[in-house]
């Protein structure tokens, strides 16, 4: 009866191994936040060139594709950016209304075009290729965040890296004695 039972036993866990084996395949492990939105934003990418007349194949895209896609998203903002003849150009807070339009935050482009970059490279493309790491996306982003912070009234400063400069001591370690070991 052991036999039977020890049998019956091994027969299970070996379903329940492959039930869970069978789980895991249908339930990946969730990604992260970044990973998540990076699919989404190549997701949107591809389905923005199969929509393109004629549709414009992956292999083929360039850096005027990408950038005719961060014109399109602009209808899509929602960062007020003032106009040279708004009376309101130029002012953080504006104390009224306007009819000046509304656009993608520069920062969102900018944190887009480095989502797309990777995930251009992860789903195959060469690096030296990659439509999104063109200096023609590289001034377009320059142009928009300048645009958008004369707008505002607000320069834009390039945050300075933080560098680990080693603390001089003010203490003269030539009073102290050596330890021998």
């Amino acid at each position: 009866m052991m036999s039977i039972n020890k049998g019956k036993e091994i027969a299970e866990g070996s379903s329940r191994s492959a039930a869970s084996a069978d789980h895991q395949q249908n339930n990946p492990p969730q990604l992260s936040r970044y990973e998540s939105q990076k699919r989404r934003d190549w997701n949107t990418f591809g389905q923005y060139l199969r929509n393109q007349r004629p549709p414009v194949a992956l292999s083929q895209c360039n850096s005027n594709q990408v950038l005719e896609f961060l014109q399109y998203l602009d209808q899509f903002g929602k960062t007020k950016v003032h106009l040279q003849g708004c009376v309101f150009f130029g002012q953080p807070e504006p104390p009224g209304p306007c009819t000046c339009p509304l656009k993608q935050a520069w920062g969102s482009l900018d944190a887009l075009i480095g989502r797309l970059r990777a995930a251009y490279e992860e789903n195959g493309g060469l690096p030296e290729t990659n439509p999104f790491a063109s200096g023609a996306i590289r001034i377009y982003l320059r142009e928009v965040r300048d645009s958008q912070a004369k707008a505002r009234g607000i320069p834009y400063k390039k945050k300075k890296k933080k560098r680990n400069i080693p603390v001089k001591s003010n203490v003269d370690s030539s009073n102290f004695p050596m330890q021998q070991p």
